[in-house]
């Protein structure tokens, strides 16, 4: 027994959470899924909560963190610059891919982007896929350049953030994701609650690979290992299952490869931006 209590303790686990929501919100989410985790690797286990998704990459680089929920911009930019190792895309509804959409008050005038020109507009960060690179290549498309063709630019720092700051009046326009492209399953309809029909979608991008599990280049092989497994098999029961459906909207996972965000490189290319 005294040799027990004398053993040494294992280093706890840090897993880092992209900011989806303010920090509160998403620790309050995550903690079914940190306790799942804390009790399949039988070692402690510390969230992390960024405050944008560069953040998240820095903490990679700098040997903070183990694990991390990272946006698909996110994951390309933590292989480049921190070697982190990519396991685990998400899937919803059995789709592995969402959307950008840029969005406006219902009582708007706009019509298209190019009726954005001269006006104001939030993105979410500079590393959010569907809050910052994608929707800068659609604007790109429709004739706009992003940095220069509005009145007042901001970063909002959440997709939630961006979405009230349209229906506040604060922008005209922002970025933000969406589920699908006809308006279904969006976030503004999560947020809002009665109020989603004072938003709508203006443009949807193309399809976008969803976001991922990374691991940092030091964790073990067998440490991976459970991690890979333990969020595997959280969706494959009704449980785990409803923890992720209320934490980013996640149903399950799948085995995912660099490779799969090759069309998220595309668009960093298109729109200028070089990982470094």
């Amino acid at each position: 027994m005294g040799a027990s209590r004398g053993a040494a303790q294992p280093r706890p686990l840090t897993i880092g959470f992209a900011p989806f929501e303010n920090q509160a919100e998403v620790l309050r989410k995550a903690r079914p899924v940190v306790d799942v985790l804390t009790k399949a690797l039988n070692r402690p286990v510390r969230p992390f909560v960024a405050g944008d998704y560069p953040a998240i990459v820095e903490a990679l680089k700098g040997g903070k963190l183990d694990v991390a929920f990272l946006s698909p911009a996110a994951m390309i930019m933590a292989e480049k610059v921190a070697g982190a190792r990519v396991l685990l895309k998400s899937v919803y509804k059995g789709r592995s891919a969402y959307y950008s959409a840029i969005i406006t008050r219902t009582d708007s005038p706009y019509k298209t982007l190019a009726d954005l020109k001269g006006h104001t507009f939030a993105f979410v960060d500079p590393g959010s896929t569907s809050g910052g690179v994608y929707p800068k290549l659609m604007l790109m498309k429709a004739g706009l350049n992003p940095d220069h063709d509005f009145s007042h630019l901001i970063y909002a720092g959440g997709h939630d953030a961006a979405v009230l700051a349209v229906l506040n009046h604060k922008v005209d326009a922002a970025s933000t994701f969406a589920n699908d492209n006809h308006g279904d399953d969006v976030p503004w309809k999560h947020i809002l609650g009665k109020d989603a029909d004072k938003i709508r979608a203006i443009a949807y991008s193309q399809p976008i690979p969803n976001g991922a599990i990374a691991v940092s280049k030091s964790l073990d092989a067998e440490t991976t290992a459970k991690v890979r497994q333990t969020f595997l098999d959280l969706g494959k029961s009704v449980e785990g299952r409803a923890h992720l459906s209320r934490f980013y909207l996640i149903e399950s996972f799948a085995p995912a490869t660099s490779a799969d965000y090759d069309p998220v490189r595309e668009a960093f290319a298109r729109v200028g931006l070089r990982v470094k």
